[in-house]
């Protein structure tokens, strides 16, 4: 286990999907957002949810409440998580990436340094700015842009000190984003329940 924090991003308004994510049925007895916590558990000693305030806890986990509930962007659930958790880094990964592998996850901390701004996942299509490791450097680029309301992250992450790794298996990496691919991650569920 490492001893690294994970936080879990479950802020979206999940408009492609029509309903939150986090809350779809995604085994027999959990939700997404349930089966992605269990897993990560099995990697990480601390797992924190981002979430909003209002969202409905179902399970006992260790929250981190968005510090404004009227911005649906990764960049609230940062700032949050830095001003909440007071360590240097921090695994972030998406609620919507059920299938992101022990091994995957564990070469992304093993190829972070600590000169780095960010580590982050890449495969051959995009790359995937919540699947890596943020360090407090960025916390002052957050917060400038919460300011100046800008929130994509590949723009922070273009302009800064950001190590890129990749990786080739492109079902690993899926994001659930809509009805279909909530379909397709259901399909491929089976096999990948063998993951570790």
């Amino acid at each position: 286990m490492t001893d690294i924090p994970c936080v879990i991003f479950t802020g979206g308004k999940s408009s492609r999907m029509g309903e939150d994510k986090a809350y779809l049925k995604f085994t027999k007895n959990q939700t997404l957002l349930q089966y992605q916590y269990e897993r990560l558990k099995q990697i990480f000693r601390h797992v924190y949810i981002s979430c909003k305030q209002q969202n409905p806890s179902i399970f006992k986990t260790q929250n981190i409440f968005d510090i404004d509930n009227d911005i649906y962007a990764p960049t609230i659930g940062f700032i949050s998580a830095f001003e909440f958790l007071h360590v240097e880094r921090f695994f972030a990964i998406s609620v919507d990436t059920p299938f992101i592998s022990k091994k995957q996850i564990q070469t992304l901390i093993n190829q972070d340094q600590r000169n780095m701004d960010a580590t982050i996942a890449k495969t051959k299509d995009k790359t995937h700015p919540l699947c890596g490791i943020y360090h407090k450097s960025l916390y002052p680029d957050f917060k400038q842009m919460l300011q100046n309301n800008r929130h994509k992250l590949q723009y922070l992450l273009q302009n800064s000190n950001t190590k890129y790794v990749a990786f080739e298996d492109l079902d690993n990496f899926l994001n659930i984003n809509n009805p279909s691919q909530y379909k397709k991650a259901l399909q491929l569920l089976h096999p990948h329940n063998n993951i570790y």
